[in-house]
């Protein structure tokens, strides 16, 4: 029985690679239900990596389809050979989208102390992609509804087909345009932003104690050794109390990236320096091994599980900092971890301040709803959207989007844009920040 005999032959392309997508999306659902925490972890991590660039690949194999279609077959022409200009054109789009979908290979095939050249020209094309897509599809859909409003005047229906070839030049245009500022936007370093956050029962003694905030560095394809030594040396020089890292240090193994994060072991907090769990450094499946070098460097992993940051004159004087796993953490069946808030907790004095490391905001808010008495969380994920137009989808699918938030009278939420960047090297509508934040007295 073939194929064709239930009609699939004769669906359009994008209607194919869409049911494509499909079928590999609830494979993950259901091997995420199904796989026992028994089966080995990396063989786990083999199988998420696989579906994973089926999935990324058979939606980006969507939005190629488009471009192509719009930048090729729309301002060259279907009909009649083409000239040499526009196969060279041709040539051209195809090294492009090639250069996208090759762009999460790269992710998990070259990853070093510093990042590898086709890494930052994959994932820069691929920040190109997103913004073209972006640009061509809201200009098409002008474009038709010009169409509908002009077909009750004859003739000016075809001066808005006509027209349509100037909105694919335009949008190239405006994606040129914005590509180059969202790569040297990114390119710059981080911006130091002070906050100033009243904290209720905070001791006299802690009263402007300083905590630096770093989250989202995506060590990694595009983020290496030498972006890490900048963001070490910049903390430093703000000479913080405590240092904490809110998740998404990394996107590989410390087999990789071990030299590349060497310059963690140079940064120096008076009081301590901590890490909490983000949902990339389980996509790793190295956590422990994170755990273990961020240990030999000074830096104390909070796993589900709190320490009481004080200083030693005044030993009884005294914050609970507490830091739980990753939300995805659970879904990923990552043994022995998982969300737990209670456990975190557990020992925390009711007298004390209580400041809870949880990456994503949605994990905040669930934290909160099981332990109000919680005085700050600081979490990050967001990126502050990173990259417009995905700045739109972030600000809708988080409940803490960027900066401070009072969620009640004794409890606020921080978010930051994150430290460094998620394999785009672009920013547009965000900016790379560290955050040097001063407790004080409510």
């Amino acid at each position: 029985m073939t194929v064709s005999m239930f009609g699939f032959g004769r669906l359009s392309a994008e209607l194919k690679v869409g049911i494509a997508s499909g079928v590999v999306f609830f494979s993950i659902l259901i091997s995420r239900t199904l796989i026992s925490e028994r089966v080995n972890k990396n063989t786990r991590a083999s199988l998420f990596r696989v579906q994973f660039l089926l999935l990324i690949n058979s939606l980006l194999l969507l939005g190629s389809l488009y471009i192509w279609k719009r930048v090729v077959r729309r301002l060259c022409g279907a009909r009649g050979a083409p000239s040499v200009p526009q196969r060279c054109w041709r040539l051209l789009v195809l090294l492009f989208l090639t250069l996208v979908h090759g762009s999460y290979l790269c992710m998990f095939f070259l990853v070093d102390t510093e990042p590898h050249w086709l890494s930052l020209q994959s994932f820069s094309c691929l920040g190109i992609y997103v913004i073209l897509l972006f640009f061509l599809f809201v200009f098409g859909c002008l474009t038709r509804l010009r169409r509908l409003l002009s077909r009750s005047r004859g003739g000016e229906e075809d001066a808005v087909a006509s027209g349509s070839g100037s909105h694919i030049v335009l949008a190239m245009i405006l994606t040129a345009i914005l590509a180059v500022y969202g790569l040297v936007n990114a390119a710059q370093p981080p911006r130091v932003i002070e906050v100033e956050i009243p904290v209720e029962k905070l001791p006299e003694s802690l009263n402007g104690l300083r905590f630096v905030l770093l989250s989202d560095i995506h060590l990694g394809p595009t983020v290496g050794r030498s972006k890490l030594q900048r963001i070490v040396t910049m903390v430093n020089e703000l000479n913080p109390d405590v240092v904490v890292i809110v998740g998404d240090l990394t996107d590989s193994q410390v087999t990789r990236l071990r030299i590349a994060a060497e310059p963690l072991g140079q940064m120096k907090a008076q009081l301590g320096s901590y890490f909490a769990t983000g949902n990339h450094d389980y996509y790793t499946a190295d956590v422990e091994g994170w755990f273990e070098l961020l240990g030999s460097m000074g830096i104390q992993a909070l796993h589900n599980s709190h320490a009481k940051v004080f200083r030693p004159e005044q030993p009884q004087d005294w914050i609970c900092l507490a830091g739980i796993d990753d939300l995805e953490a659970r879904m990923l069946r990552y043994p022995g971890h998982g969300m737990d808030v209670e456990k975190a907790l557990s020992g925390c004095s009711a007298e004390s301040p209580i400041i809870l490391l949880a990456h994503q905001p949605h994990a905040a808010k669930q934290a909160l709803q099981q332990r109000p008495d919680i005085s700050l969380v600081l979490s990050g994920h967001t990126h502050a959207g990173q990259l417009f137009p995905l700045t739109i989808l972030a600000f809708l699918m988080n409940p803490y989007f960027c900066g401070l938030y009072r969620v009640s009278e004794h409890t606020m939420v921080y978010v930051t844009p994150g430290t460094g960047h998620y394999g785009i090297p672009m920013r547009i509508a965000s900016h790379s920040e560290i955050t040097n934040i001063i407790l004080k007295r409510a």
